[in-house]
């Protein structure tokens, strides 16, 4: 494999459009060289401190059969429990059928899938206000969960362990509008999958990160109490700044849900015992 900085000369757009939008088009290859450096440095860093950290994979997605060889790579060779991916591939959304090997793989490896939204529109109406980061990234979180739905891609895996980013962006507080629409407009929304989308509800997780103590009570009566998890978004500005201060401020919230949603849910997405960091 090259050397990092001679990987770098020939993918100098990872300059221009930031490293999300270089890793979806860049040629696979190139960009499963890097994928690779990545995930080799992050295991070099959980070997170091195997308590501290558990290493999520990086995977060249818009090449699904790479993906899936750098799947069983982290997997079994590295001992990553997961992989992050993108709310959508380039023009693929997550229901695309291109994608259903590197679900099947992840079925396989017992490899849980946490997708964090990114490439937002961020002109017009969106280059204002920090509106891609506000309102954009919840709206592209939705966009992913009902394409997963819609498009039957939890039905046809119904084994995958998938996270959602920012408490499941806004689709825990639309999910009632979204199931009306697919029941009055089937022809619109049931074309691919018949099934209610609120019959998925408790089939996915989501992280905590709404930072605010009603949407917080809404989000778990939604997604249910085994299926939020502690979310920081470290280390930038929309993270919370003291991880778990949410959590621990709810009053309504009893010591046994506490520690679910800090640690407890955490560790049964990722399959993993507590032992561990002992």
């Amino acid at each position: 494999m090259e050397k990092f900085s001679e990987l770098f000369k020939r993918t100098v757009g990872i300059q221009k459009f930031g490293l999300n939008r270089w890793m979806n088009q860049a040629k696979p290859q190139d960009t499963l060289d890097l994928c690779q450096l990545l995930n080799n440095d992050l295991a070099a860093t959980v070997r170091r401190y195997p308590k501290r950290f558990v290493g999520f994979g990086t995977l060249p997605m818009q090449a699904p059969d790479l993906a899936v060889k750098e799947m069983h790579r982290c997997v079994k060779e590295l001992g990553f429990p997961g992989v992050q991916i993108g709310s959508h591939i380039n023009n693929w959304e997550l229901s695309a059928p291109e994608l259903d090997p590197v679900y099947a793989a992840a079925e396989q490896l017992n490899c849980c899938l946490f997708v964090h939204p990114w490439d937002m529109q961020t002109d017009g109406r969106m280059s204002k206000y920090w509106l891609p980061w506000l309102v954009g990234m919840p709206t592209e979180t939705t966009i992913a969960i009902c394409s997963m739905i819609m498009g039957g891609t939890f039905e046809r895996f119904p084994n995958l362990r998938v996270c959602f980013a920012h408490g499941g962006g806004s689709f825990p507080y639309t999910v009632g509008r979204i199931s009306h629409g697919f029941r009055v407009r089937p022809d619109l929304c049931a074309i691919h999958n018949n099934i209610d989308p609120r019959q998925y509800l408790g089939s996915f997780y989501t992280d905590s990160l709404v930072h605010d103590e009603h949407a917080l009570k809404l989000l778990i009566n939604i997604i249910g109490k085994e299926k939020v998890m502690l979310g920081t978004d470290y280390p930038f500005p929309l993270g919370e700044h003291e991880p778990g201060k949410l959590i621990d401020s709810m009053e309504d919230f009893d010591e046994q849900l506490k520690e679910k949603l800090k640690s407890g849910n955490a560790l049964s997405f990722l399959n993993i015992d507590r032992k561990q960091f002992d």
